[in-house]
């Protein structure tokens, strides 16, 4: 591991954000889509589990950002592909409150951690307190985890970049559509933005 990724993930400068992982998105509810292949073949939500596994012994702040939406879909625009095909996909809303809402089991919110709705927009910074929340709480490093790659993960890298974050990727726990789009991503945009760590050297980060 390199040391200046264990001076970057000081623990009283470093928050944990895990984006959009979710039952009705990347969980059991979530039927079968490409997204959920992927994060079922590179067992990200484990990858996950062992990133926030080793938060929680640091002590490090924890963020689960959900995307939320009325059971009517009032106050979330149709204005791009992305937010069109989950209107249309069918499966249940994301109701606050219901299982399809709901963090995926492995990833369950503890008492004490963040959990921040947002009931439009593709990324976690866009009509939220995750900034005032972080900076209150002294961050300067944003660790992010969760889906996906090519839109959620992406946007918070550089919306975080924007507003003076450090940010880590840990590789494992992050996940795309398809394999050869995020390998191009990871290593032409976001390595450019963030510093991209194995998730053993993020763990290996955080004394327990």
């Amino acid at each position: 591991m390199p040391l200046d990724l264990r001076a970057l993930l000081t623990p009283e400068r470093t928050a944990l954000v895990l984006f959009e992982c979710q039952e009705g998105i990347v969980g059991a509810l979530a039927g079968d889509t490409p997204l959920v292949d992927a994060v079922r073949r590179h067992r990200t939500l484990e990858h996950a589990a062992v990133v926030l596994a080793a938060a929680r012994r640091a002590g490090v702040p924890v963020v689960h950002s959900l995307a939320g939406r009325r059971e009517d879909g009032a106050g979330a625009a149709v204005n791009c592909l992305l937010l069109a095909a989950g209107r249309k996909s069918g499966r249940p809303p994301l109701v606050p409150g219901s299982p399809q809402q709901a963090p995926v089991a492995p990833l369950a919110p503890r008492e004490g951690e963040w959990v921040l709705t947002r009931f439009h927009g593709v990324t976690p910074f866009h009509g939220t307190e995750l900034d005032q929340l972080l900076r209150n709480q002294g961050a300067r490093t944003i660790v992010l985890a969760g889906v996906s790659l090519n839109v959620g993960i992406l946007g918070a890298t550089v919306e975080a970049v924007n507003a003076g974050y450090q940010v880590v990727i840990p590789r494992e726990a992050t996940a795309g559509t398809p394999d050869d789009y995020v390998e191009a991503v990871l290593s032409h945009t976001l390595r450019l933005l963030a510093t991209i760590a194995p998730v053993a050297d993020v763990e290996a980060a955080w004394p327990t």
